[in-house]
């Protein structure tokens, strides 16, 4: 039914609009991680939190909070509330943009809902998309907790799930509005069935990659063995399997952590451009061709961002472009799976 073919079409739009707003917080969280933003907020308050502190006394008592974490007696011993101040604004955005991915969720499903353009199959989704996001936000707090303790900076292993949980979320919505706003039918063409399997690889391998970026990040990895392609002159970096058991090297030792990634991106880059010109030998339809080329200029501008990030030591700028090119190029890897999926339908 054209209404109903109508309705998707805004709700899919909707969710492309949600996407793009985590995209943001992705770029926000960055931002707050490499400036050393993200533990200066140490109350977090679900209800109040939109309000900042407004009077002299308020942030005098939030500065004192934050006197009292290991970031400020470990690292900024010698901070004044004018440079607290700054620190506590990025995290303060970066919080407020939470709750109003919120409201940019919720308000538009109750219209949607109300006004009845919702199908019955897709109301459950969206209430997963929903609870989803609020657990997310949990974890984000459960996450800086870890670096009010007794270290200075959060766990890896919790950055790293909180980063991987907003990877599933955006996926999820972003499939959701695809299936929404293209029509494509489900194609059993052995020639399609091959490139999704392919296509389900390079996705598996885009994830992996980001869940290796994030131990990156958090052990903050990108700071040592800044040459490229060998690390320091060697191909397997010294000290690769110094920890013990063995398992833990691949999330706690730096040198491994790197290398990892490396060879992640590298293999991520190898099997997309030889996937593309795989698929030029082939007749495929233009909705796939576009796929392949989008997936092949994200790929491309992705790595040379990681190793540019690399050998400039890690500059907060092109750092949190090269997350955000993380996130984009997971975009890229499902809507090519989207795409070979099938082909169009006259609807």
């Amino acid at each position: 039914m054209p209404t109903s073919r109508s309705n998707d079409r805004q709700i899919a739009i909707w969710l492309f609009l949600v996407c793009a707003a985590i995209l943001f917080m992705l770029v926000l969280g960055g931002a707050t991680r490499l400036t050393h933003s993200g533990l200066s907020m140490v109350q977090w308050d679900p209800l109040m939190g939109w309000i900042p502190p407004l009077t002299d006394s308020q942030w005098s008592t939030s500065f004192q909070h934050y006197q009292q974490t290991p970031e400020f007696y470990k690292l900024n011993i010698g901070m004044d509330l004018q440079g607290y101040k700054q620190i506590f604004l990025l995290e303060y955005v970066h919080r407020v943009w939470g709750r109003l991915l919120g409201v940019i969720f919720l308000l538009p499903f109750l219209y949607f809902l109300i006004k009845g353009k919702i199908k019955p199959s897709l109301r459950p989704k969206l209430i997963i998309m929903f609870i989803l996001g609020g657990l997310q936000g949990v974890l984000g707090w459960y996450m800086v907790k870890s670096g009010l303790v007794d270290q200075p900076h959060v766990s890896p292993y919790r950055l790293t799930a909180h980063l991987l949980t907003a990877f599933i979320l955006y996926g999820y919505i972003f499939w959701q509005a695809l299936a929404l706003f293209f029509s494509r039918s489900t194609d059993h063409n052995p020639q399609l069935m091959g490139l999704q399997r392919f296509a389900w690889l390079i996705a598996g391998l885009v994830f992996t990659t980001a869940a290796s970026g994030g131990f990156v990040a958090g052990l903050k990895a990108g700071f040592a063995f800044n040459t490229f392609p060998l690390m320091n002159g060697r191909f397997v970096p010294e000290y690769y399997l110094l920890y013990q058991p063995w398992y833990s090297n691949l999330f706690e030792n730096i040198a491994a952590v790197q290398f990892d990634h490396r060879l992640l991106a590298e293999s991520v880059l190898v099997l997309i451009v030889g996937l593309f010109l795989y698929c030029r030998r082939l007749q495929l339809d233009r909705f796939i061709i576009t796929a392949l080329w989008l997936i092949l200029l994200a790929v491309i501008v992705q790595f040379a961002l990681g190793v540019s990030t690399l050998l400039l030591v890690v500059p907060t700028s092109l750092a949190v472009i090269h997350q955000a090119g993380a996130l984009l190029l997971f975009t890229a890897a499902l809507f090519l799976l989207f795409a070979v999926r099938g082909s169009p339908t006259s609807s």
